[in-house]
């Protein structure tokens, strides 16, 4: 039987998706920094709405390249077809060994910390190691569902967005009823508006991940750039009420010093039982995030070792679970060992910051490439604005990854030397293409022993 992947992933379970993985713990954390870069209320509002009209642009691009090829493993399909297997191959290298697995750990670890706050058997005990309990437990748990099967995944990703949407739509209720803010003492630190742009992206990041499905998506000609175009633009709108409902609350100066922006928010209608709620929120959130990457991201690895013979295993669908299976479990394996490695919640998405970005670039860039050397090929979607809003996605990458690499320079060679062991990987990949993959008798085929 010819195990591949199923046309099960609706619109509504699309947009969920996308909205799920944006939609993580970076609104909570990373807005008071975000204040600090910008010139005031207003000027706030308006950096959020430029992360989502860059994103968009982003978006749009990615909506053509997926609606032309809907395959699974998006940028890794779009690369390989634009400049070759190589590019592809160190696309989805990256993605398996460090980027994906540290954004596993990183939600995962934002759930632990939230999750420990309203209920830790362990504290005060002999065991020191609570939090990354918690987070093993998460991945654990949601690799486990998205083994199982499609349908449990995404319905899991549904009700979790859902409830994440609702959360923050409670959060700017109880703030419509609060007394607006008054004056805070002046912000003692004040950041340049080119990070506070960087952290609002950062927010934003996810809204590609629908690229990674294409293959599972019903009527994707239609049906992927609805996802994509709703779902930032779904997400753009929470935001900007959310930080609406921050600065009404708080005021811009409360805003930008407060060390808990959503608990502060909340505390001035229920002071006694703020924390316990936005901890309980902040908790679906980060599981909703981990839930989408952890769907997602097989499929990187899925596209990657169906191609390439050095991961051919992971190129196996499951006739069974309709998964890939494979794929899922060594996910998860390197999240959870970065987890125990790591200890406490880090962002690990530092260390590949840069090459991100310029793959990113490189995948903005395949629009143009693939319109010219495949220019027979039906687009059922034509990017809006091209080549301009091409240009300004493109531009917005290659200064992310000029201010990473400026940021944190040895961070940005570590990140590039883990992308150059991709390199000899590659060359062993190469030789044993001519060798026949063995057959697989457990039920799922490997869909790399057609194309190697």
């Amino acid at each position: 039987m010819n195990a591949a992947p199923r046309k099960e992933l609706t619109l509504l379970d699309s947009v969920c998706l996308i909205v799920g993985i944006i939609v993580g713990v970076g609104i909570y954390q990373m807005a008071p920094d975000i204040a600090k870069g910008s010139s005031g209320g207003v000027g706030l509002l308006v950096l959020w709405l430029v992360g989502g009209l860059l994103s968009l642009c982003g978006a749009l691009g990615y909506a053509e390249l997926a609606t032309a090829y809907p395959q699974e493993g998006g940028d890794y399909a779009y690369l390989t077809r634009a400049y070759g297997r190589w590019a592809g191959f160190l696309f989805g290298w990256i993605q398996l060994a460090i980027v994906r697995p540290g954004d596993i750990a990183v939600t995962a670890f934002a759930f632990a910390t939230y999750a420990r706050a309203v209920y830790d058997p362990l504290e005060g005990g002999p065991f020191p190691h609570g939090q990354r309990v918690y987070a093993c437990l998460a991945v654990i748990l949601l690799t486990a569902v998205n083994v199982a099967g499609v349908r449990q995944g995404k319905w899991t990703q549904n009700l979790l967005t859902i409830a994440k949407v609702l959360g923050l739509a409670a959060i700017v209720g109880v703030a419509a009823f609060a007394p607006q803010g008054t004056a805070a003492p002046r912000i003692a630190e004040r950041l340049p508006i080119s990070l506070a742009l960087l952290f609002v992206l950062f927010t934003f990041g996810g809204w590609n991940e629908m690229a990674y499905v294409a293959a599972e998506v019903v009527n994707p000609g239609r049906n992927i750039v609805r996802a994509l175009v709703l779902g930032t633009a779904s997400v753009t709108a929470l935001y900007l009420l959310v930080n609406s409902a921050f600065l009404y609350a708080l005021g811009y100066e409360g805003l930008a010093a407060s060390k808990a922006v959503a608990t502060d928010t909340m505390a001035v209608v229920f002071p006694a039982t703020a924390p316990a709620i936005i901890s309980a929120l902040i908790c679906v959130s980060a599981l909703g995030a981990t839930n989408g990457l952890i769907f997602t991201g097989a499929r990187i690895s899925y596209a990657m070792g169906a191609d390439h013979a050095i991961f051919h295993k992971l190129g196996r669908w499951n006739a069974k679970t309709g998964t890939p299976v494979h794929a899922l479990l060594l996910q998860g394996a390197i999240s959870i060992a970065l987890i125990v490695l790591l200890g406490s919640f880090l962002n690990a998405i530092l260390y590949t910051a840069a090459p991100v970005y310029l793959f990113y670039l490189a995948t903005t860039a395949a629009v143009v490439v693939l319109r010219r050397r495949d220019a027979l090929t039906p687009r059922p979607y034509r990017m809006w604005g091209y080549p301009i809003t091409t240009a300004i996605f493109g531009l917005t990458c290659a200064f992310l990854a000029y201010s990473a690499v400026r940021y944190k320079p040895l961070v940005a060679l570590t990140a590039l030397g883990i992308l150059l062991a991709g390199v000899p990987l590659y060359a062993i990949s190469n030789l044993l293409r001519r060798k026949p993959v063995p057959e697989v008798p457990d039920g799922s085929e490997s869909i790399g022993a057609h194309r190697n």
